[in-house]
């Protein structure tokens, strides 16, 4: 027969816990209310005079086509900014995890992009294809590639994907090799004993064996594209040229600290919120089905 065992009350585990929920409080719940609260105001730029218009600034945004356009770019820059740096970071993580001799150095060089500010990471690329003194732009005039990103829309789009890309690869990077390295060694021996060649190995055994953690980054990395991001874009385009780069996250900054639109830029960012947790409930909802572990 089984003893069970009391416990007596104790103010010890809420005193743990109670600094995660007074930071959980102070720098999310109550920013998130007033942000959802503000949405239904409009206020002058200097916080004078405020008046409740309930839902008018949600139907200004809709109407706004620059505002769709937004939508539209946000969309396009996350699926191409997950893509590939979910792309790269699987094939560095296959190359490192075969690596026998200096795998160390190899990692760690891998590893060093994840400790770099947004800010820098988009400085660094904005100076390696400067128009005028970058030098990859000097390499491309070799190949009579007109590049400048400055007046391009493309072409500053083609050069924020890869900056936000390059700053992530790390981050999926340890990721992956911590699932590779996961996978016994017997089974991928005996898919080579069976004639299976290195590439097959990775599209029938290892590729499905990570699909977990392929499905966590996916969610990671889409929450990324959309909040942490912004550093980067503001170093490298400023939302431009013509709001080329404008996405969402950087429409809010600028409707709301540049243009003072208060009531508009909390509207914006209560939608960009509630699209992003819509988001992460449909990945967890439906693409996990497909995942197996």
């Amino acid at each position: 027969m089984l003893k069970r065992v009391h416990f007596p009350p104790s103010i010890l585990p809420y005193l743990l816990v109670a600094p995660q929920v007074a930071i959980t409080l102070i720098f999310f719940i109550w920013p998130a209310a007033e942000a959802l609260y503000q949405s239904f105001l409009i206020e002058d730029a200097f916080g004078l005079s405020t008046e409740f218009v309930w839902f008018e600034n949600f139907d200004a945004l809709f109407k706004d086509p620059q505002y769709t356009g937004a939508f539209l770019r946000t969309a396009f820059f996350s699926g191409a900014v997950a893509f590939l740096s979910l792309s790269l970071a699987i094939v560095l993580a296959g190359f490192a995890d075969r690596v026998v001799r200096g795998a160390t150095v190899y990692r760690t060089l891998l590893i060093w992009p994840y400790a770099i500010a947004p800010v820098l990471a988009g400085a660094l690329w904005a100076f390696m294809f400067n128009p005028t003194l970058g030098i990859i732009s000097y390499a491309l005039e070799f190949i009579n590639v007109d590049w400048n990103y400055k007046v391009n829309g493309r072409q500053a789009m083609a050069l924020v994907i890869m900056a936000a890309a390059w700053k992530q690869v790390a981050y999926n990077f340890l990721f992956y090799l911590a699932a590779m390295q996961s996978i016994p060694k017997s089974v991928i021996e005996a898919a080579a004993i069976d004639g299976a060649g290195p590439i097959r190995r990775f599209w029938t055994i290892i590729f499905p064996l990570v699909s977990p953690t392929t499905f966590f980054l996916l969610v990671i990395n889409a929450v990324y594209a959309f909040f942490d991001t912004f550093g980067i874009i503001d170093a490298v385009t400023q939302g431009g040229p013509a709001n080329a780069t404008t996405i969402l996250v950087y429409k809010v900054y600028n409707d709301g600290f540049v243009g003072l639109d208060l009531g508009g830029s909390a509207a914006q960012s209560v939608i960009l919120m509630a699209l992003v947790i819509a988001m992460t409930v449909v990945q967890f909802r439906f693409i996990e089905k497909k995942v197996e572990y």
